[in-house]
């Protein structure tokens, strides 16, 4: 049954994605950016960014495959990530819906899991919060439905380059997958199986040529499903698998958040506005030397394309723990403690201009050249 939801999803996925592509003259004046100069934009040609409706009809063909297994919960989940979803492909759409709505439909979702899954996360692995969740069951409800919330935002934040969000997505799905197989949640095991199956489908026509983005539909929809199993996963199984387990699988969007807003508010700017200081970005602009300053389309292209696997190898750093120490919560703490160190250290020296030179990756020839033409002056 793994097989069929994972290459089920990934064969409609990519088809689905493929068929939007070559029908883009159709719908070109919907779905893709007549904008291309904005602080987050990284492509020279529109392209659609409605790749989040491939994604969802891969899950929608798992979910209908697990439902003729009687695991009809998948398909319950994928219904309460419906409100999040519509409200990202409006967005894609339209391009006028502000991220406090969708961030209010991300709630709705999470409510809707609540409502039809019981998703309420029981503890946080933090004594004296555990025993306020005990003791106030809204409160619990709360802190679910915002945490949920979060990660979809999360996710969508780091949607910057060609493969950078598909990558990193799929790394997670999989460790949730191990780690339902380690408990033996068969459900949970099949959404992530199938999960990992819809945004690989996505990812082949995403990386490295950039021929369809997944939109804040795509993001929003794969932030609540990797949310979710994670909250089910501590629910379904209380004392065996940690709260921080999530919470280290997905340290880095929700960290790039939270340091977003901190950063945002040191600068005095508005923390729901756009810019170019996010992580990625400064890899991109700092670390990715290949070809800098040209403008032609194919250089810009290999420059998005070679950034996604820096920012791979940094939720690895997350992912790999996560995974291998899911039940040991100090060791999760640790990591996580561990993990926002790096990530600080790491950005200032980036910023600073003082970045490891082994991470710096750089054109030979270009540099070459420029070196004779500063020699000649």
């Amino acid at each position: 049954m793994l097989i069929s939801l994972f290459f089920g999803g990934l064969t409609v996925a990519m088809l689905t994605a493929i068929a939007i592509i070559r029908s883009a003259h159709l719908h070109a004046h919907l779905s893709m950016d007549g904008d291309l100069s904005g602080p987050q934009k990284f492509h020279t040609t529109p392209t659609p960014r409605v790749g989040g409706v491939s994604i969802m009809a891969g899950l929608m063909l798992a979910a209908a495959v697990a439902w003729h297994e009687s695991l009809s919960e998948f398909a319950t989940l994928l219904l309460a990530g419906l409100p999040v979803f519509l409200a990202g492909l409006a967005e894609d759409l339209t391009k006028r819906v502000r991220p406090l709505y969708r961030l209010l439909f991300a709630f709705v979702s999470a409510a809707m899991a609540v409502w039809l899954l019981g998703a309420v996360l029981p503890a946080l692995g933090i004594a004296w919060l555990d025993e306020a969740l005990t003791a106030l069951p809204w409160l619990a409800l709360l802190v679910t439905v915002f945490a949920v919330g979060g990660v979809c935002h999360a996710t969508n934040i780091i949607d910057g380059y060609n493969g950078l969000m598909g990558g990193v997505t799929m790394t997670m799905a999989a460790a949730l997958a191990y780690v339902s197989f380690a408990v033996g949640d068969t459900v949970l095991l099949a959404i992530s199986v199938s999960l990992m199956g819809a945004v690989l489908g996505f990812l082949v026509w995403n990386f490295p040529r950039g021929m369809i983005f997944a939109g804040d539909a795509g993001a929003y929809l794969v932030g609540f499903l990797l949310a979710e199993v994670s909250v089910l996963l501590v629910v379904r199984h209380p004392g065996v698998v940690s709260p921080w387990f999530p919470m280290l699988l997905m340290i880095y969007p929700v960290f790039e958040t939270i340091f977003s807003i901190y950063r945002r508010k040191k600068r005095q700017a508005a923390a729901g506005l756009p810019d170019s200081m996010h992580f990625h970005q400064m890899v991109y602009k700092r670390l990715v030397r290949w070809m800098v300053g040209k403008r032609e389309a194919k250089h810009l292209l290999r420059r998005n394309s070679l950034t996604a696997p820096y920012l791979w190898s940094v939720a690895l750093f997350s992912v790999m723990p996560a995974t291998l120490f899911w039940q040991y919560e100090w060791v999760l703490q640790l990591c996580c403690a561990l993990f926002v160190l790096m990530y600080v250290w790491l950005y200032r020296r980036i910023v600073q201009f003082r970045a490891p030179r082994w991470l710096v990756l750089r054109h030979v020839e270009s540099d070459v050249r420029s070196t004779l033409v500063i020699s000649s002056r």
